[in-house]
């Protein structure tokens, strides 16, 4: 797997996780939600994402999306 695939995985679980557990638990879970929808803007705008950049950091390759 590359960094751009793994971090997609990872925002669409972590959006998907956050949306089950506000419908369950608690609303304010959709707090993390909108955290995450930030990170993405603000990675659009800026191409800076952490977890890409601790991916890359680990040696995880880097590749495109096709």
């Amino acid at each position: 797997m590359t960094v751009d695939r793994i971090v997609h995985l990872f925002a669409g679980i972590v959006i998907l996780a956050s949306l089950a557990l506000a419908h369950y638990v608690d609303p304010r879970w959709l707090w993390l939600t909108a955290f995450v929808g930030v990170n993405l803007a603000q990675s659009g705008f800026t191409n800076f994402c952490p977890l890409s950049f601790m991916l890359k950091k680990a040696g995880v390759p880097e590749g495109g999306c096709r």
